[in-house]
């Protein structure tokens, strides 16, 4: 008897791993909403490419790679994140299948994740400095300083992130 009462349990236990795929489906649709955005900033651009000084034009063109390289986020995550969670995607040899698809572990989309945050924060304090005006006020500067702060603790998070999982591989298992 309690032979079976455990093996439900387990059983049952595995099988809860299916209440993420909706999760994965969420940010599939997350995907699609950047697109709009993606669309709208892309049209936006064409129509005023004329009119618009470079500067800002830049700035828009560094809002459509911003947008992209969180859609790429997404997309890694729905990949990897379904994969070591849930299960195993079946798309046979396939010729567009990902080369890092079926090879990403918990620690590795940890840091492409980590390493996303810091391009994409990096894009912003670009943004940011393309910004800045001639004669930058008190405020400009501690915004500036703050966004520097937060960028730096992106990078050092990474860092960190990656030497911890270094040591960690070098550990014998338990």
């Amino acid at each position: 008897m309690s032979n079976k009462v455990e093996q439900f349990l387990e059983k049952f236990i595995f099988n809860s791993r299916w209440l993420l795929a909706p999760f994965f489906l969420g940010l599939v649709i997350s995907i699609a909403l950047l697109f709009v955005k993606f669309a709208q900033e892309l049209t936006h651009l064409t129509l005023h490419v004329v009119t618009t000084p470079e500067s800002e034009i830049i700035i828009g063109i560094l809002a459509l790679i911003d947008i992209t390289l969180v859609g790429s986020l997404l997309l890694m995550i729905i990949f990897s994140g379904y994969e070591i969670f849930v299960s195993k995607i079946d798309v046979g040899d396939h010729s567009d299948r990902p080369d890092w698809m079926g090879k990403v572990d918990f620690s590795g989309l940890k840091l492409k994740v980590i390493g996303a945050i810091v391009a994409i924060s990096a894009i912003h304090l670009l943004r940011t400095f393309m910004e800045i005006p001639e004669e930058p006020t008190e405020a400009n500067t501690e915004m500036l300083l703050w966004k520097v702060t937060i960028h730096m603790a992106f990078v050092l998070s990474g860092v960190f992130f990656a030497l911890m999982d270094r040591i960690a591989s070098g550990t014998t298992a338990h």
